[in-house]
């Protein structure tokens, strides 16, 4: 079963329509990528999924269960979410900000349990940020601060891992550093891993499916040589790319690309 089937979802602020009709499954303890134009409803469709915004019709099931009927703290014990611009309250420590990750395991007002904190250290471990646990978040280097919110989502303890352009703002070996990061959650702790991406050849390198979508649309879904193909990123981002195989993943790559007079 899929971790999360979408049904003819329709999304929209005011009046103005940003995802239409949309049909797509999110396999099991996978690495999903969504790609496509900006403004085309990718960041849309994470929230969305992640009960943030509202959706204006359609259905969105985890498995099997319609997340309208899911009471909040069982939705944030399913899933984690970690948006596109995370600021962290200011004076807080990489422990501190991990360890919010428990709220939705914590009675009002109630202190943490062992079980928290062991958690806690456990997502700090793991993200390898032993060294930096009591120091402040605004001590750290953008790559530093991306592997505390992440932590913070390990220590949620949920299924499935939401990331909405994780690799913003980092330098080259920041990004990889973040990707092989989620990688290994994936293989080694099973995690679901749903993310959005705007650099194709590193969707594409640690994807096991792909979803395209164009104005609020999809286009194509399916594994990284279904999706990366000259056709599809024709239609998708109007692009005539020369591609290649990836030496690390055998995945589509594109080794440059001019824009496409069709």
């Amino acid at each position: 079963m899929s971790t999360i089937d979408v049904s003819e979802l329709k999304v929209g602020y005011s009046e103005r329509l940003i995802i239409d009709g949309l049909n797509v499954s999110i396999p099991k303890e996978k690495v999903t990528t969504i790609i496509g134009p900006n403004g085309c409803g990718k960041s849309t469709f994470l929230k969305t999924v992640a009960r943030v915004l509202k959706k204006t019709e359609g259905t969105i099931l985890l498995d099997g269960k319609s997340i309208e009927t899911m009471d909040t703290k069982e939705i944030a014990k399913q899933m984690a979410i970690l948006p596109q611009t995370a600021e962290s309250p200011g004076g807080l420590s990489v422990f501190e900000l991990v360890s919010y990750g428990r709220f939705p395991y914590r009675r009002a007002m109630g202190s943490m349990s062992k079980k928290d904190y062991e958690y806690i250290n456990w997502a700090i471990e793991v993200t390898g940020l032993e060294a930096f646990k009591d120091r402040q978040i605004s001590e750290l280097s953008g790559g530093q601060r991306q592997r505390v919110w992440i932590a913070m989502s390990l220590a949620q303890d949920t299924d499935v891992l939401i990331l909405d352009e994780p690799t913003t703002y980092l330098d080259l070996a920041h990004q990889l550093d973040i990707l092989l990061l989620l990688q290994k959650l994936n293989i080694e702790e099973h995690r679901t891993i749903i993310m959005v991406l705007h650099d194709l050849n590193h969707a594409s390198r640690f994807s096991d499916y792909m979803i395209a979508m164009k104005d609020g649309r999809l286009v194509m879904d399916g594994t990284p040589k279904d999706v990366m193909t000259v056709q599809n990123l024709r239609s998708v981002f109007n692009i005539e790319a020369d591609l290649m195989d990836c030496p690390y993943s055998s995945n589509p790559i594109y080794l440059s690309y001019h824009l496409s007079d069709k």
